[in-house]
């Protein structure tokens, strides 16, 4: 059993603990966002400056960085606030049109936070590996050329060019720099390319010859071409780190895709007019999810 002694040192502890309560929350408290500067008396803080960050991301020119970055934001800020400020004197905001633009705003506002949040749970290491895996098994074999050409108007010219290299006098890439028309190919050089990059007449011609064999004139659209084969291979799938930013795209704007269709699949939609037909090529079905802010960085 206790003792009296014990009980007024517990209730004594006890009351220090309650009268310390508000200055410990008090202390656990965030701090206020730091001020960055005041428009009339109206402030900007460091939180302004992230919502605006976000708000921007993608049209910030991209050699503005660091302290440029947030001086270009805070301006940004500066100067809405003044013409802000000349709204209200103006009382804009209490027309019928701002109160629509308004609720607008805060319904994309609620959609964005809820497409965000979609972003941030599906774009999972996981489903990220996943559907890199799915798309790599469904990639056929493909075979790939590194080939150069040279481009002319005339069969004529094709002729004239392809004698000149038969002749062994001058290389395949000085005779294209002197008479083809290909400006985006140095030397004729096309790089490395599969047989569905090119149109087929190319294609055709390009892909039936060995590595080393130059063929005779070959008539597409674009003129007569000189084509020789430097190297072939298989086409490997790229790596997971230099697509990564491509699948997670794709792996959040599915499961965002899936939650608008859900969600249609479940709401009561009124229309007071049908839709139109969908154009060539177009998939029937709910629409894709408007786009999202990407999941943050980890």
């Amino acid at each position: 059993m206790l003792s009296m002694k014990s009980l007024r040192f517990m209730a004594a502890g006890l009351a220090c603990a309650i009268a310390a309560a508000p200055y410990a929350a008090f202390a656990a408290a965030p701090a206020a966002p730091k001020v960055l500067a005041t428009v009339n008396g109206k402030q900007i803080t460091e939180e302004d400056l992230k919502i605006a960050a976000d708000d921007l991301r993608g049209r910030i020119p991209p050699q503005i960085e660091g302290k440029a970055r947030d001086a270009y934001l805070l301006d940004f800020l500066i100067d809405g606030q003044l013409v802000a400020q000349k709204a209200l004197a103006e009382k804009a905001d209490q027309t019928p049109e701002f109160a629509k633009k308004l609720a607008y705003a805060r319904e994309k506002l609620l959609m964005e936070s809820v497409l965000e949040q979609v972003a941030k749970t599906a774009a999972t290491d996981a489903a990220i590996k996943a559907a890199y895996d799915e798309a790599a098994k469904a990639q056929k074999p493909q075979t790939e050329i590194h080939a150069r050409h040279i481009l002319v108007n005339t069969e004529e010219e094709a002729k004239a060019a392809l004698k000149r290299l038969m002749d062994g006098k001058e290389e395949f890439a000085d005779i294209a720099k002197a008479v083809s028309k290909d400006p985006g190919a140095e030397g004729g050089d096309l790089g490395w390319f599969t047989k569905d990059r090119m149109v087929p007449e190319f294609a055709e011609a390009a892909f039936k010859l060995d590595v080393g064999q130059v063929s005779d004139p070959v008539k597409t659209p674009f003129g007569w071409h000189i084509i020789e084969v430097l190297d072939k291979r298989e086409k490997t799938f790229p790596p997971l780190d230099e697509v990564k930013p491509q699948v997670t795209n794709y792996v959040v704007q599915k499961a965002q895709s899936a939650l608008v269709a859900d969600l249609r699949k479940n709401a009561k939609i009124e229309r007071m007019e049908p839709p139109p037909p969908p154009g060539p090529g177009a998939k029937e079905g709910a629409p894709p999810a408007p786009p999202a802010p990407p999941p943050a960085k980890k």
